[in-house]
């Protein structure tokens, strides 16, 4: 990586702004891990967007129905590239323990999905483990990245310009 790569990874880096899309109780644990003793703004995350357009880490964090599969796939539409997604718990990895035909199993099969967070539901201290890993993706990330066939092969596998 250039130095400039470097520079401009140090800087998103540490000025992430996520958009909680949380929908149960792993929405519960992101308020705590929001909360003084967690304290999720030391790792340059304070600023919650409500606003896809001024997001660039979008949160999904539990039960995710499949009607709420296109509002989800319009909000990640949304944002402005450079974006990344994380998934906090199971049910929006996996469905979770709800297998039944109206929610839908796993949002990777609507948006992709850069770091996935286990648990039912997982505690602040995973869901701080997967901003970290997020961050060092945004920090060694090339800025080039974006414009490669393989990136540009994943986002059309699911048919978002």
């Amino acid at each position: 990586a250039t130095s400039l790569e470097k520079v401009v990874g140090l800087a998103r880096k540490n000025s992430i702004w996520p958009l909680p899309f949380a929908t149960s109780c792993c929405g519960i644990e992101f308020m705590a891990t929001m909360g003084a003793h967690y304290d999720l703004a030391r790792f340059g995350s304070e600023r919650l967007s409500f606003s896809p357009r001024q997001a660039d880490l979008l949160m999904v964090m539990g039960t995710i129905a499949k009607k709420m599969g296109p509002v989800l796939r319009q909000v990640y539409e949304q944002m402005a590239e450079p974006r990344w997604v994380l998934s906090v718990g199971a049910c929006a990895s996996s469905g979770g323990i709800f297998d039944t035909y109206s929610v839908l199993q796993g949002i990777d099969r609507i948006i992709p999905v850069d770091v996935y967070v286990p648990g039912c539901p997982p505690r602040p201290e995973q869901i701080i483990d997967g901003i970290i890993k997020i961050q060092h993706l945004v920090e060694t990330e090339s800025l080039r990245r974006r414009d490669s066939p393989e990136y540009k092969a994943m986002v059309n596998k699911f048919g978002i310009e």
